[in-house]
């Protein structure tokens, strides 16, 4: 489909397994520009799938993965993929149990992409360390509007 440009998935159950599915679509598709997946139990695993996707997919602006446990190393993934995409513009990581590793990795990513202007990080585990990096991150970002 090359007409669908949002898809709206919150709290469907989806899981790694899901995910690893979807994730084959998007490298593919070229018109869908916001994904919900808030709230599917994706983890981790899941995140490693979706990474490797938006390394290929261009069109995505907005993704929600709220809620999902994707935890630090589920960052580790994200951040590689946001050096390479410059089409995200939106990326809410809440209520996903990521420490102070993971806004490291998030850091790390974010001083190379000058595409995303909002992350969401509400409801984590970044503590003072975490808040650290990413300050230093914001004294180089420039896209960022909205942390």
């Amino acid at each position: 489909n090359q007409s669908l440009t949002s898809l709206h998935l919150r709290g469907n159950k989806i899981s790694s397994e899901g995910s690893k599915w979807l994730s084959e679509t998007l490298k593919i598709n070229q018109s869908l520009t916001s994904l919900n997946l808030e709230y599917n139990e994706i983890s981790s695993e899941g995140s490693k799938w979706l990474s490797e996707a938006l390394k290929i997919n261009q069109s995505l602006t907005s993704l929600d993965l709220g809620i999902n446990q994707i935890l630090s190393e589920g960052c580790k993934w994200l951040s590689e993929t946001l050096k390479i995409n410059q089409s995200l513009t939106s990326l809410n990581l809440e209520y996903n149990e990521i420490s102070s590793e993971g806004s490291k990795w998030l850091s790390e990513a974010l001083k190379i992409n000058q595409s995303l202007t909002s992350l969401h990080l509400r409801g984590n585990k970044i503590s003072s360390e975490g808040s650290k990096w990413l300050s230093e991150t914001l004294k180089i970002n420039q896209s960022l509007t909205s942390l």
